[in-house]
């Protein structure tokens, strides 16, 4: 229904406003952009309602319209009247566009054209080639996708869906689609591959070979296919589901390849499912990462503008004959909030301007100056600027150095910018501030913009004493994480905050008395390995045990943990900071094995009345009675509960529990190897019992199976790969042979 309105005074006059349901129709009005901004102040809930919208916008007011335009959730369809010949900026990204018109590229005045993360499959010729057009997260070329909200599903296509202990799978040329129980999904297209085995690895990352760069956060396991380089003759697509990271507008996720050197992927994000997808036409390493959000152009000899999606203020203007053939820069902001720069320095008068990383894929030199601007810090303009007080900072990525160019360089200055130019690359950063020696601040700053403030947490189970949860926490999850564990463990305050980079290493040690199974593939020198990645989980579960008599009195001991190795380009001084006597030491907690009441794990839990036992295959890694014995010395009261997720009958579990009604010991142990005997040469047993511990509560037993499984299928590709047997070398042969 149509209602009148009244105008906004001294601007618009009473008139009626069209705003029938969800359609909005102003365009046969005049100053309709004005009308348009009273109606959202006075009616907003019902404008925000709007999805087909009319707008009659002239030069002067189409910025005013287009700012509310983005509020209204719902609008599926806008209709601008106007001329639009001294537009310079158009975002329209994140909006879901099918088809963008030709005409956009003949805007005389645009200089950024933002259509990023939309599902635009195809784009005119003339819009591709614009120098300033953003046009990543779309799926350009690509057929409709299978299985994912908003792409059709591939028909006649083989579904497979692999087991827990199951790492390798043949592809014909009929393709098909690949679901492992991680959530990660392969689809290879029809004749992608004339015949091929494939082999899936989903490991923690291991920082020797996992490189991040500079304020990177890892959002994955990693993913490895074998054979490495084999090629496609259509592209294969790989969805990873990846932990979701806290919104930040600053930052986008990609997957990263490894190919000769670590590279990020084309990106698509489906963030209600949590899942990243990329194409590729080969494999190797793939993991999802979150990088400060990059900006992208190929600079042409007629020159072109880059400007930064996270503050538009920065911008690089590259003249005309500036290159003799083109090249690709690109750009990377990082804001650093004036709040932050406070805390960290302890000083209130020094500001910063947002950090600007630029990179492109050449050494040479820029043939003529590159013109870059940038905001003057904040609370800083042109009327109150003292210029003996702003410094420039040119930093070098390699050593992290920062270095004072003020005076090397002409700057420029309006009311909000500042303006300089350069003939190569690097990283800028303006600060406004009394202090003399600015670069080495601005070096301390950088390196604590890279560190996370974290907590430990040693808890042990309130059931099981024995069983002892290691958890290193970002400070700002500490007590999210508490909650969540206080109903099922107990132990001391979490430790001090102490400071980790990225991908830095880190051990547990168990002290006074206290010790744990050294053949753990993650203990190095009786101490449990961990690397610190802030949005994963950085847990392990452990049981311990002691020598010492505890029929009289409880043990008292400690967990200590040290740093390992430091990841890459970590500055030295920040690599000489250590904390207490021992320069390794970071924090240190109590537990307490209580006093025994009983004689539960009073002896040792050995009966050789079992016989020997494989569970397993050579390929996969085999379970052997000495791995059951010591996973039955981890199981407490709750064993009744994990045979029956084991497929014991009630029956067979209320005569284990007569039988050995003295003796909690036998009851598990008769539990477990009952099973055992009954599934040895089932195939997939291991996958059950890995599943049966997880279903009772016992993730630190299924992560331990996990491991030992692990450990074995390590050791037998290797002896493989010895012998000169690998699917790398035999391949064809291989798939034949398994037909």
């Amino acid at each position: 229904m149509a209602e009148s309105m009244p105008g906004e005074a001294g601007n618009i006059g009473n008139a009626d406003v069209h705003l029938a349901d969800n359609r909005l129709n102003l365009d046969v009005f005049p100053n309709s952009t004005g009308r348009f901004s009273v109606l959202y102040k006075t009616r907003k809930a019902e404008v925000q309602q709007v999805e087909f919208l009319r707008l009659n916008c002239n030069e002067e007011q189409i910025d005013s319209s287009l700012a509310i335009v983005p509020e209204l959730k719902r609008l599926k369809s806008l209709v601008l009247k106007a001329n639009l010949k001294s537009l310079e900026e158009l975002y329209l990204h994140s909006n879901q566009l099918v088809t963008v018109p030709t005409s956009l590229a003949h805007l005389p005045k645009l200089s950024r054209l933002d259509l990023q993360n939309n599902s635009l499959r195809v784009v005119p010729a003339e819009i591709q080639n614009l120098p300033y057009v953003n046009l990543k997260g779309n799926p350009i070329g690509e057929a409709e996708s299978p299985n994912i909200k908003g792409c059709a599903k591939p028909k006649d296509i083989p579904v497979r869906y692999l087991a827990s202990d199951t790492d390798s799978f043949i592809v014909t040329t009929e393709g098909c689609k690949v679901e492992l129980p991680c959530g990660i999904k392969i689809h290879f297209p029809p004749e992608a591959l004339s015949l091929a085995v494939i082999t899936c690895r989903v490991t923690s990352p291991d920082p020797q070979q996992v490189k991040l760069r500079h304020h990177d956060f890892l959002l994955s396991q990693v993913l490895e296919l074998l054979p490495h380089g084999i090629q496609f003759e259509k592209e294969v697509h790989i969805w990873m589901p990846y932990i979701p990271p806290q919104s930040d507008h600053q930052r986008e996720l990609v997957i990263r390849t490894f190919s000769e050197s670590w590279s990020d992927l084309d990106t698509k994000v489906f963030e209600s499912q949590y899942l990243a997808c990329c194409s590729v036409l080969h494999f190797s390493w793939f993991l999802v990462i979150s990088r400060l959000k990059e900006n992208k152009c190929t600079v042409p000899l007629e020159g072109t503008r880059l400007f930064s999606s996270v503050d538009p203020n920065i911008k690089v203007t590259f003249p005309a004959g500036a290159v003799t053939e083109s090249r690709m820069v690109k750009m990377q902001v990082l804001p650093v909030a004036a709040g932050d720069l406070h805390e960290l320095l302890q000083d209130q008068d020094s500001v910063a301007s947002p950090l600007l990383c630029l990179s492109q894929n050449t050494t040479d030199n820029f043939l003529k100056p590159v013109r870059i601007q940038l905001p003057l810090p904040s609370g800083v303009t042109g009327l109150n600027l003292d210029r003996s007080k702003l410094h420039l900072l040119h930093g070098d990525a390699e050593v992290q150095d920062w270095k004072d160019i003020t005076h090397q360089v002409v700057l420029e200055f309006t009311h909000l910018y500042a303006l300089f130019e350069v003939d190569h690359f690097s990283w800028y950063w303006l600060w406004y501030t009394t202090k003399t020696y600015v670069g080495g601040i601005a070096k301390k700053v950088y390196e604590r913009l890279r560190r996370w403030q974290v907590n430990f947490l040693v808890l042990q189970r309130k059931k099981d004493p024995e069983q002892i949860f290691l958890q290193c926490v970002p400070k700002h999850k500490v007590e999210t994480v508490c909650k969540k564990l206080e109903t099922r463990y107990r132990g001391p305050e979490p430790s001090d905050i102490v400071e980790m980079f990225e991908g830095e290493q880190f051990f547990a040690g168990f002290e006074k008395g206290i010790k744990i199974d050294s053949d753990r593939p993650d203990c190095v020198d009786g101490r449990i390995g961990f690397t610190f990645y802030s949005h994963l989980k950085n847990s392990k579960e452990v049981y311990v045990s002691t020598e010492a008599d505890r029929k009289t009195k409880a043990v008292r001991g400690q967990v200590s943990f040290y740093r390992g190795s430091l990841p890459e380009n970590i500055p030295e001084e920040a690599a000489k900071k250590r904390k207490g006597p021992d320069s390794m030491w970071l924090a240190t907690l109590p537990i307490k094995l209580p006093k025994q009441k009983s004689k539960f794990h009073d002896e040792p839990r050995m009966d050789p009345s079992y016989p020997p036992l494989n569970l397993g295959d050579e390929e996969t890694g085999y379970l052997t009675e000495a791995n059951l014995l010591s996973i039955a010395r981890r199981i407490g009261p709750e064993w009744q509960n994990i045979g029956i997720n084991l497929g014991l009958s009630y029956s067979q579990l209320e005569r284990i529990g007569y039988n050995h009604r003295d003796d909690l010991d036998k009851q598990i142990l008769e539990m477990l190897f009952t099973w055992a005997q009954c599934n040895e040469s089932v195939p997939g047993c291991i996958s059950q019992l890995i599943q049966a511990m997880k279903k009772s509560d016992r993730e630190d037993i299924a992560e331990e199976i996990h491991c030992i499984i692990e450990l074995g299928r390590r050791k037998y590709h290797d002896s493989i790969r010895r012998v000169g047997l690998s699917q790398e070398s035999s391949n064809e042969d291989s798939a034949i042979a398994m037909v």
